[in-house]
Order: C-alpha cells, then sequence, then structure tokens
C-alpha cells in the first residue's frame, strides 16, 4: 500500500478510491443491457459519490461518528473470479467484478484503519470498511438471487 505522511493524504487516497468507484458503476449502469440492471449500478455510484463526500466533509470539517453494525457476510466473491472490467460483460461478471471490488475496498478501510493513530480515525475507517461490507453483501444478495437460482 501507499505510503501515507499525514491523514489528509489518507484521506485525499480513500477519497480517489470512492471517485473510481463511482466511475466503475457509472460504466457499468451506461452498459446495462436492462432497466433493472442500470438501476442497480446508479445506485451504487450514488451511494460510492455519497462515501466520497462524507470523507471530503471530514477531511475539511474533522472526524464524524457513523452507527456500527455487524454485517453478515455470504462469502461468495470468495469463490467467484473475473479480473477485470470489460465491455461485453454479462450481468453475472459485473456483480462478480462488483463484489471483488467491495471486497477490496473493505480490505483497503480496514489497512488505513492500522495506518492512522487517532481512535476517532481508526473507527471512521473502520465503519467505511463495515458500509463497503454492506455493499458487497448486497451484490451477494443480487447474484443469490439472479444466478444461483437458475444453478
Amino acid at each position: 500500500m501507499k505510503e501515507f505522511s499525514n491523514i489528509n493524504d489518507i484521506l485525499d487516497f480513500a477519497i480517489a478510491r470512492e471517485q473510481d468507484a463511482v466511475d466503475f458503476y457509472n460504466r457499468l449502469a451506461a452498459k446495462a443491457r436492462n432497466n433493472d440492471m442500470r438501476h442497480i449500478f446508479e445506485q451504487f455510484a450514488r451511494e460510492e459519490m455519497m462515501h466520497k463526500a462524507r470523507l471530503a466533509k471530514i477531511k475539511e470539517e474533522g472526524v464524524i461518528t457513523l452507527p456500527t453494525e455487524k454485517v453478515v457476510d455470504l462469502k461468495i466473491a470468495d469463490y467467484v473470479v473475473l479480473d477485470s472490467e470489460r465491455d461485453d460483460m454479462t450481468y453475472e461478471q459485473a456483480l462478480i467484478l462488483a463484489m471483488k471490488r467491495e471486497k477490496a475496498a473493505f480490505k483497503l478501510y480496514l489497512a488505513l484503519s492500522e495506518k492512522v493513530d487517532k481512535t476517532e480515525y481508526k473507527e471512521l475507517f473502520k465503519q467505511l470498511a463495515q458500509e463497503e461490507s454492506r455493499h458487497k453483501l448486497r451484490f451477494e444478495l443480487e447474484y443469490d438471487e439472479y444466478v444461483l437460482k437458475d444453478n
């Protein structure tokens, strides 16, 4: 992982990763083959934009607290593999890639929580990791409902 010299470097890095996620979901939405798929990806783009805005606000104003809750992990993302985004992805492939990206974001925020000293920032990044875990769960449930039910 990149080396950071202060919390602003960490927040800038996290903000950039959230923008990457916004762009990713907007690209998937633009390529969607049906309205349901498009709406799902647009919703995730909006949620990632909210994460980006929250991080920018934290950078500007300081730490805020977020609620914590336990998120179930179905571990589907652990057993499916897709390397990168392609123009001709199926809905199944798009869901797999989205699960993998959310899992990576979860791991990123956990790693960032270990890079900071202040308890408030540690908790912030752990809570953001939890949100990414919740996103992955939503994609896993979608995958289970629309892909695994037919198999």
